[in-house]
């Protein structure tokens, strides 16, 4: 090996020396892009909270230079005949690149207009290529860089999938503290403040050599174990604090193998359930309180505020109760909130459903503890849980509806004052609570009349069709249900199919301009949803030739033929009982549509009651 490709390489680098103008290739095996809602949520708390605490508005932009840093970590390439491959980082420099996209997107909206086109691509021959250079990603962030949105293909990969969903993560994370006025100076903050350090080696044997050694060695305490070295400290009793550190032992290995930062996730939601008091200000400048403290140093939070959590840092007693009870009751129930996120397990359905398409993690984790006591059974544990997860799928629901957000910086103060709402309450109480705040909301199921498709809410509309189509198939005593047509398993996975072809010309009776026929075709009215294939071959037909395939289909689409209503008692009965305007439409017009969408509506709003 020559004297070169021996050479190692490390220096702290800004964003702006990181990507302006540069280029990197990916290996194939880092080439999938994994983050999940989680990761990119914390990344975009992490950096504005950092901005946010030193941010004034009558700063001026020089003053920026002066600001803390944030340290986001160590990246390892190679270097070959001038070419930098990414060995290990890219999930941090492919998130770097998708807030990127986002921000020059939000300064568009704002008016603003900072140079920042150079840290995601360059032009070479005139020829515009990403920084970070995956051809497979192409598409993808050329329609988040122009459009803000991107309609995932069919045939769409695992990591495109999650590059689309996570802009729209950042979308929904970004906090609207940075205003038109402070976004300029984050701008400036992030290409300049933000650090990683930048590791390269001239040979692939000795950069994956780094990169192993980062992977395997030298792991710096994390603050789940600061905060097990300090609770330790208050046991005086040596068989006491051996058998604690055992049960913290084995109660953290169960969190990591569902994910190797879970424990963190769980002690963050437990402190902010049971014992966070106060928020952040929603103004710039505000500084960090009991919620974000707990969110980025719990453990320093944790010994801070021994009173608030109830304890006396002499009692040993104290801590043998928080760790070796309260935290025990706690985890029990956070591990049993996880199995329901990933299946439908009786009396818990709902915490799957709001793990599809529910609030940020960091608002719904403290809102399903709140109101857990430690002398609450198991059965009545499940049920506050169930109860509040209902509520905050009917509150979703209703925005989704109404077209209104609600990712976390749109809604962190209302659902943080519900956790401190919430807090030891009993059943009756909680559901009384739930139930007034449910009855005071602005979005009610009014404006479901026009609910439609469009471009970034086409998980949301799988959803509702696959819960609605589930609801109906289990009125009638089918076996069939939710997970059937939302998630992917055995056989054909369900897409959403429009009743009406896209042809404006079949419809010029009923509407003089293309815009009011699309925005027709896409109420949620003129959905359903078949097996993949199936929705490609029926998809242009007219629904003269559709409706005599639509008769094998499941309950909700076999509703629209005549057919499906005769010998069919148990379709008949749930008719009845439930006072639901089934019909059957010959034909599927624009009015017919429009009932269409009044008989989902009857339907959505049994389902998403709190009781």
């Amino acid at each position: 090996m020559s004297r070169l490709e021996n050479k190692i390489e490390a220096k702290d680098r800004t964003i702006v020396e990181v990507l302006d103008k540069s280029k990197y290739t990916v290996d194939y095996y880092q080439r999938e892009y994994s983050w999940q809602q989680k990761h990119i949520e914390q990344l975009v708390t992490d950096l504005t909270t950092v901005f946010l605490n030193e941010y004034q508005p009558q700063h001026e932009r020089s003053e920026v230079e002066n600001y803390n840093s944030y340290y986001l970590g160590p990246f390892v390439l190679s270097e070959k005949s001038g070419m930098r491959s990414i060995i290990d980082g890219q999930q941090r420099l492919t998130s770097l690149t998708l807030i990127l996209v986002y921000l020059n997107n939000l300064q568009r909206d704002y008016g603003v207009n900072e140079s920042i086109e150079s840290l995601i691509f360059s032009e070479k021959f005139g020829k515009k290529s990403f920084n970070i250079d995956v051809p497979e990603r192409t598409a993808c962030l050329q329609a988040l860089f122009e459009e803000g949105e991107y309609t995932l293909p069919e045939d769409a990969d695992a990591s495109t999938v999650n590059m689309a969903e996570r802009y729209s993560d950042i979308a929904d994370a970004f906090p609207k503290e940075i205003d038109a006025q402070a976004l300029p100076f984050f701008i400036d903050w992030f290409k300049e403040r933000v650090v990683l350090v930048e590791i390269l080696a001239y040979s692939d044997e000795n950069a994956y050599t780094i990169f192993e050694t980062m992977n395997d060695r030298g792991l710096n305490l994390t603050p789940t174990e600061m905060l097990k070295g300090y609770l330790l400290s208050r046991f005086k009793d040596d068989a006491l604090r051996k058998s604690t550190n055992d049960f913290w032992k084995k109660s953290i290995t169960r969190l990591q193998e569902l994910d190797k930062e879970e424990d963190q996730r769980f002690i963050q939601a437990f402190l902010r359930a049971k014992y966070a008091v106060t928020i952040r200000q929603g103004q710039a400048g505000s500084k960090n309180e009991d919620f974000e403290k707990i969110g980025t140093r719990f453990h320093n939070w944790f010994r801070d505020n021994l009173k608030l959590v109830g304890l006396d840092k002499d009692s040993q007693e104290d801590f043998n109760q928080f760790v070796n009870q309260h935290f025990k009751y706690y985890l029990d129930a956070y591990l049993r909130i996880a199995k329901a996120k990933e299946s439908l397990v009786p009396g818990l359905e709902s915490v799957h459903y709001i793990q599809q398409w529910g609030i940020a993690a960091s608002l719904r984790d403290p809102l399903l503890l709140a109101a857990l006591l430690p002398s609450d059974s198991m059965e009545l544990a499940n049920q506050k849980i169930n109860t509040v997860a209902k509520y905050i799928d009917i509150f979703c629901v209703r925005r989704s509806i109404n077209f209104r957000a609600f990712g976390a910086t749109s809604i962190r103060y209302t659902m943080y004052s519900l956790v401190k709402e919430l807090r030891d309450q009993p059943l009756d109480e909680l559901k009384a609570i739930l139930q007034g705040k449910l009855d005071v909301m602005d979005e009610t199921w009014d404006k479901f009349q026009n609910f439609r498709l469009h471009g970034q809410n086409k998980r949301f509309v799988k959803y509702l069709l696959s819960r609605i189509s589930g609801y109906i198939d289990q009125l009638a005593g089918q076996s069939s249900n939710f997970i059937n047509y939302y998630h992917k398993g055995v056989g054909k996975p369900y897409e959403v199919e429009h009743i009406w072809s896209n042809h404006f010309d079949a419809f010029k009776d009923e509407f003089e301009q293309q815009n009011d026929f699309e925005e027709y075709r896409n109420r949620l009215g003129g959905l359903v949803l078949l097996p993949s294939g199936t929705n490609q071959s029926y998809g242009g037909k007219p629904y003269s030739e559709k409706k005599q395939h639509y008769i094998k289909e499941n309950l909700l689409v076999q509703s629209l033929c005549p057919l499906a209503y005769e010998n069919n008692p148990n379709f008949k009965k749930l008719i009845t009982d439930h006072g639901l305007p089934f019909k059957p439409h010959d034909e599927f017009k624009k009015h017919d549509l429009e009932e269409r969408q009044a008989l989902y509506q009857a339907i959505s709003k049994k389902i998403w009651t709190l009781y």
